[in-house]
């Protein structure tokens, strides 16, 4: 590849639906905090050139034994910083200029979940393969199997959405890191980076990610993940 491509995980949330009494991402899952199975994935994909990961301000986990275990083993790849913002859109925006220190504008990011420990290296290496070359860039998703119900104003059916063409948003989505920031800072309130990049009139490439890559997010979702790490080990 002509350009590199750097992992950015947005970790400056909380996490409440969760339930858990911590922050979801340093939950322990088969012994290791979830942010360092998240992390590891991409020190572990030898096309990623660096990973950053953005906290909180208030947040002390980057002093903790697990993180500075991460930091000896990254071999200068791997840097935290203390910006997230208030919203994920906010910390990944802070995190896009940060990475302007060391990346170029033509550069690929790919910005991952904390939250999705279960990602694979040979799933972000065979995304990075299928996306060096496209104009735009694109994000892992799944094609919806299931029917979906639009719900009403009372909580009953109020109809039944064609699902061709539906697919389920996953991470890492890899887009230009110029190219992103542009649309981060011109999109009102999005949800993902496909969605910025939507919002300034493009198309992102869809390619099919995987069923475990599973974002932690219910109280349930914890035990899931333990179970699809220790199918990976």
């Amino acid at each position: 590849m002509d350009t590199r491509c750097f992992a950015l995980i947005p970790a400056a949330g909380s996490g409440t639906r969760a339930g858990a009494p911590i922050a979801k991402q340093y939950v322990a899952l088969n012994d290791e905090p979830m942010l360092v199975h998240t992390v590891r994935v991409f020190l572990d994909t030898p096309a990623i050139a660096g990973v950053r990961v953005i906290f909180s301000p208030a947040d002390d986990w980057p002093a903790s034994q697990a993180a500075r275990k991460l930091i000896a083993s990254a071999g200068g790849r791997l840097r935290y910083q203390a910006i997230g913002g208030a919203s994920r859109a906010e910390s990944v925006c802070n995190g896009l200029k940060a990475l302007r220190e060391d990346a170029s504008e033509t550069d690929w990011v790919l910005v991952h979940d904390a939250a999705r420990p279960c990602i694979k290296a040979a799933m972000v290496s065979n995304m990075i393969v299928e996306l060096q070359d496209d104009p735009v860039g694109g994000l892992l998703a799944l094609p919806i199997a299931d029917t979906v119900k639009r719900s009403g104003a009372d909580g009953r059916v109020a109809a039944t959405v064609p699902r061709e063409n539906l697919w389920l948003a996953q991470t890492p989505q890899m887009f230009r890191l110029g190219m992103l920031l542009d649309a981060y800072e011109r999109a009102g309130a999005v949800t993902d980076e496909a969605g910025a990049i939507e919002a300034s009139g493009l198309s992102p490439r869809l390619v099919t990610g995987d069923v475990r890559n599973i974002k932690v997010t219910y109280p349930g979702d914890f035990a899931l993940a333990e179970r699809y790490l220790k199918e990976s080990d």
